[in-house]
């Protein structure tokens, strides 16, 4: 059995321009100690889906309107927002996307690495002090004794983000997910994050879901990929197998688009067109304005996520032509 199961979640938001909905239909599972890198362009949906799972959609412009986020087999859903809070840090955590602006600017980072051990384990302001020294030391931080009293624009971004996953591996989650955990980082920085974090989950045991555009960030870490396309699910399966066969056109955008060393054309390809408005979603395919493959049928059904044929049946996408997007692209 999954460890988390999301089933159809359905996120709405109200607008002075309509109501949008960033997550429509999302389903997938995450077993114990894996990862899942969530991938997708800005819009896409993905920050909301993890908003969704920790119980943090903005109310009351945001709700979730449908489906089923089952952890352990229990519905949270279906339970009181109270219990819900109680498992945030405990079973699930999160490390968002902007330390600066996550973290409290006015106290110490020690005073907030060291309150979940107040809050839920009723330690001692003395105790608390020396496990966020602890953890500032296991998450690679210099001199953590001694910079434990600082304040967080004392630190450097990746110093910052160091932080974050320190507050979040606190009380040793079951599931951690870190959404775009090294963006705005160099190169150098976002690679010792991504080991940062692989190490922490193996010895933890975790489970985890990185939530990322950048699709080379997470080819070392994750075990699966689920690509999101205007709040749904556009291709999801093993990462090596949808990263070597992709079986929906955007993936293949996705998959161009990344520069490589041996590359030697001065140029990218990128994906053509924006993504949608999504107060004004097409009919049938979301992706089909964008799509070399669109035809009438595209137009007309919006496709269901299934099997892509001639792949193994854990590789599916959500597109009419998958079969011929797939052959193109081991012809090319």
């Amino acid at each position: 059995m999954a460890l988390l199961s999301v089933r159809d979640l359905t996120v709405r938001f109200r607008t002075r321009a309509g109501t949008i909905t960033p997550v429509d239909g999302v389903s997938f599972d995450l077993a114990e100690g894996e990862t899942l890198a969530v991938l997708g362009e800005t819009g896409s949906g993905k920050s909301v889906t993890a908003q969704a799972l920790m119980g943090l959609v903005p109310r009351p412009a945001g709700r979730i309107t449908g489906g089923e986020i089952r952890y352990g087999g229990t519905d949270l859903l279906a339970r009181p927002a109270a219990e819900r809070r109680r498992l945030n840090g405990t079973d699930l955590a999160m490390v968002f996307q902007d330390p600066l602006s996550s973290l409290n600017p006015v106290f110490r980072v020690g005073t907030q690495i060291g309150e979940p051990f107040r809050r839920r384990r009723g330690a001692s302001r003395a105790e608390a002090r020396r496990k966020a020294i602890e953890l500032m030391e296991r998450v690679g931080i210099p001199a953590a004794a001694r910079r434990v009293d600082d304040f967080p624009h004392q630190f450097s971004g990746g110093m910052r983000q160091r932080v974050m996953i320190a507050m979040a591996l606190a009380l040793q989650p079951k599931v951690l997910i870190a959404d775009e955990p090294t963006t705005a980082l160099d190169v150098t920085v976002q690679a010792q994050i991504m080991a940062l974090l692989a190490e922490l989950k193996a010895e933890h045991r975790m489970s985890m879901i990185m939530i990322t555009h950048d699709l080379g960030v997470v080819a070392g870490v994750a075990d699966r990929v689920m690509i999101m396309y205007a709040g749904r699910v556009a291709e999801t399966g093993p990462l090596r197998e949808v990263y070597e066969a992709a079986g929906h056109p955007y993936t293949r955008g996705l998959m161009a688009s990344i520069p490589e060393v041996s590359d030697r054309r001065d140029r990218l390809t990128p994906i053509p067109g924006a993504p949608p408005d999504l107060t004004r979603l097409p009919g049938g395919c979301p992706f089909r304005p964008r799509c070399a493959f669109a035809t009438e049928v595209c137009a007309a059904e919006r496709p269901p996520l299934l099997p892509v044929p001639t792949r193994p049946a854990t590789h599916l996408a959500a597109c009419h032509h998958a079969e011929e997007v797939v052959t193109d692209g081991v012809a090319r």
